[in-house]
């Protein structure tokens, strides 16, 4: 008998088989272009999933400045009244409405940094004055003026940096700044 020479290896078995006897699928060149492909957009889409992690807030937030300057005119203005008790009404307002404006800037800065379900904060924040700043005496109408209009530039200033609600909350406290020097307190 002859044998016919074919393409099996000394041990008889096919090419296409493996070790088991089981033949061997080779993958095409479409599979591989599959393969390859779905790697280079796993390997591109991990980056961006990485960069949108929150990252824990280091630094402090631009509004507390502002939250403290909101206090301080507040303590002013309440101090105030002891030295012209004519302006009570007015040094009230004043009082009460920058007090708003902190409890405002507070409930931002809070809501930035994120607030847990069961109302806790991340121990990573900024926090909260403990007591509200009272100036060593009480001012005068002209120096709470002074003050006012200080207050009122340094949100003007910090509005054009920021965007959205808080662009427009460092505007409103701008306006009202301006109304208490020009109207209530001339």
């Amino acid at each position: 008998m002859t044998e016919r020479v074919t393409d099996r290896p000394a041990d008889g078995r096919a090419a296409t088989e493996g070790t088991d006897g089981r033949a061997l699928r080779r993958p095409n060149r479409r599979t591989a272009l599959r393969f390859a492909g779905g790697g280079v957009v796993g390997l591109l889409t991990l980056p961006a999933l990485i960069s949108c992690a929150e990252d824990p807030i280091t630094e402090p937030d631009v509004l507390v400045a502002q939250e403290f300057s909101a206090r301080t005119d507040a303590a002013a203005a309440t101090a105030a009244i002891t030295i012209d008790p004519a302006r009570t009404a007015a040094l009230t307002t004043v009082a009460a409405e920058r007090t708003a404006h902190a409890d405002a800037l507070r409930t931002e800065i809070d809501r930035a940094i994120g607030v847990y379900g069961d109302g806790t904060t991340p121990a990573v924040r900024t926090p909260a004055p403990t007591t509200t700043p009272a100036p060593a005496a009480p001012p005068s109408i002209d120096g709470l003026r002074d003050q006012l209009t200080a207050s009122q530039r340094a949100a003007a200033d910090l509005a054009v940096t920021q965007s959205g609600y808080r662009a427009g909350l460092l505007a409103s406290i701008s306006a009202a700044c301006a109304v208490q020097v020009g109207v209530l307190l001339a």
